[in-house]
């Protein structure tokens, strides 16, 4: 009789090790040790001002570490040379907070720009390939309308549609429910677990919003404002209801534990 093997455990897609991050001598956090595994939904959480979005900048190439790496495969990403850095980074995907839309184009023309740029396929199959993210994203026959005429939960999803372009490794979601009703804010966050679940992609999201936080995170580091470091990490769902660190106990459940 055969033996049951175990399930493989996800590998672990990028790895941040003791990071320090800093705008000049002004030291924003330090200490960053945690890593993500592939195909995760990643939540990087904390209270105002705690440098959620200033980690995100470095993960995704935009700020350098003052001290420490951050591989992705395992490879160093700040130590590779600046064409391999980016092409590492033409698999990211980034879903800004405001969405970041261009108002003089139409949805499509918005999905299909980095496409145009960084792509030598034809208009025809840049168009076509547009308009399969767009309707992944649940706005199959929207390709004509402008962001000014839909809403701003709709705008949101044409900016995960324009993230997921190029088909990249990695989605970075800068806030994504900000701004958003509690119903829009939830099919965002249905939005974005049924494209994990579809695509297997790693899913990096800076977010201070419990119920999307609890809705989609599988693990997750919290940053301290105080401290200027990470004091834990681990599934959301997990330290809520078993963390003995007070800050963290208290911002996942309000101050009501």
């Amino acid at each position: 009789m055969s033996v049951p093997q175990p399930h493989a455990k996800p590998a672990t897609h990028i790895l941040v090790e003791g990071v320090t991050l800093a705008y000049g001598d002004f030291v924003i956090q330090h200490d960053l040790t945690f890593g993500i595994k592939r195909g995760d939904v990643f939540i990087i959480m904390g209270g105002s001002g705690c440098g959620k979005s200033t980690v995100m900048r470095s993960l995704t190439g935009l700020l350098q570490p003052k001290v420490g790496r951050i591989h992705y495969e395992g490879v160093s990403f700040w130590d590779a040379p600046a064409a391999d850095r980016a092409q590492t980074m033409r698999r990211f995907g980034v879903m800004y907070q405001s969405g970041a839309l261009w108002s003089s184009m139409t949805l499509l023309e918005n999905v299909a720009l980095p496409l145009e740029q960084y792509t030598s396929l034809s208009p025809a199959q840049i168009h076509d390939i547009a308009a399969y993210k767009l309707a992944l994203v649940g706005l199959r026959g929207f390709d004509d309308f402008y962001p000014s005429e839909i809403s701003g939960g709709m705008q949101k999803r044409v900016g995960v549609a324009r993230a997921m372009a190029l088909d990249p490794d990695v989605l970075f979601f800068d806030e994504p429910s900000a701004g958003l009703d509690p119903l829009s804010a939830r099919l965002l966050d249905e939005l974005i677990l049924e494209l994990r679940d579809s695509l297997g992609t790693t899913m990096v999201v800076v977010t201070h919003e419990l119920a999307s936080i609890f809705n989609i995170g599988d693990d997750s580091v919290f940053l301290d404002p105080e401290t200027k470091t990470m004091l834990t990490t681990g599934n959301p769902r997990e330290l809520r209801d078993h963390s003995d660190i007070p800050k963290v106990r208290s911002f996942l459940t309000r101050g009501e534990a």
